[in-house]
């Protein structure tokens, strides 16, 4: 019995991005397509097999160790996009302010996809849902130099609805409006959390 089962939710892509390598930033650039490679997005600064630890561990090991690298992408929903705008608001908050690799649509309560899930794209292209994004100063900065005034309310705005990190489990094309299938875990939530 598959321990990974599809259910019936279907995102479609509605964005993609990259953070170039020398970015002084997380200000994204979008592309229409992109390879989805074991290490990543190849032109984004988060491409990489191992990376070096961050804040998101900090209680498993001192920052800067090399660890496997979960954290190759950056993936939100639209829908809560729209919601964190309004909160802030703004009509819109653009993906590129974001830092992000893929804006999809069509997933209720997107960031609170059980971690281990899975999208897959008719290419074949899987991504596995490493955790929660949890929401920082770093997109506010990039919202402040479009938007002054704006900017510090992101962290705020934006908490339970930053989306989630990730990583390809097998490689593939991923185009703007391309299907993605979720799989979740079939397993109960844990009770002790």
């Amino acid at each position: 019995m598959p321990t990974l089962k599809k259910i019936d939710f279907v995102a479609t892509i509605t964005w993609l991005g990259v953070v170039p390598k020398l970015a002084k930033g997380i200000r994204a650039e979008p592309r229409d397509e992109v390879f989805a490679s074991y290490a990543g997005f190849e032109e984004d600064v988060h491409a990489g097999l191992t990376r070096p630890s961050c804040v998101r561990v900090k209680n498993l090991y001192p920052e800067g160790t090399e660890i496997a690298n979960v954290r190759q992408l950056s993936i939100l929903s639209a829908e809560e996009m729209a919601q964190t705008a309004a909160d802030m608001g703004l009509e819109t908050l653009a993906p590129e302010h974001l830092g992000v690799s893929i804006v999809l649509e069509g997933i209720p309560d997107f960031t609170h996809v059980p971690p281990s899930a899975r999208l897959q794209a008719a290419s074949g292209a899987t991504i596995t849902i490493d955790m929660e994004n949890r929401p920082c100063v770093l997109p506010g900065r990039e919202i402040e130099q479009d938007s002054p005034g704006h900017g510090p309310k992101f962290k705020t705005a934006a908490k339970g609805r930053r989306g989630v990190t990730g990583w390809v489990e097998r490689e593939g094309a991923l185009k703007l409006g391309d299907r993605l299938c979720l799989f979740i875990p079939d397993q109960p939530a844990w009770k002790h959390g």
